[in-house]
């Protein structure tokens, strides 16, 4: 299978991570924080919603007022896999977080991604937080 492109840049799939600590377990703050995560994504990396090709959506076990992935649908993110799952239940792990993991086409290099975290979730990955 020949790679796609884009004129003459060459697409190929990556994938980009993030996370954000909501404060609060309650539906609103969970739409608003996850939206601002995934704006945050797609916006470093210069991506757009078609560019999106799935997204896993995880959360810790204490958030339970809402699926992740309906943010994502109240963004317009309508035609793309999404799915939530939680996240292991380790004893000393951060609270209320949400993490993304999306696959994208891009012409962008592994190195050239820019991972997000938001927040205090910043700390989860200080070694590639934006």
């Amino acid at each position: 299978m020949q790679p796609r492109t884009q004129g003459s840049e060459q697409v190929k799939v990556r994938a980009v991570r993030g996370a954000v600590q909501l404060d609060r377990d309650e539906a609103g703050h969970m739409d608003e924080r996850v939206s601002q995560l995934l704006t945050a994504i797609l916006e470093r990396n210069a991506l757009t919603a078609d560019d999106l090709i799935s997204v896993w959506f995880t959360a810790t076990p204490d958030l339970r007022s809402d699926f992740p992935a309906a943010a994502a649908r109240k963004l317009g993110i309508v035609d793309v896999p999404l799915i939530c799952a939680q996240e292991l239940d380790v004893a000393g792990a951060m609270p209320r977080v949400v993490r993304i993991l999306a696959h994208v086409e891009t012409g962008l290099t592994k190195a050239e991604i820019s991972h997000v975290y938001l927040g205090a979730a910043a700390a989860l990955r200080k070694d590639i937080a934006q």
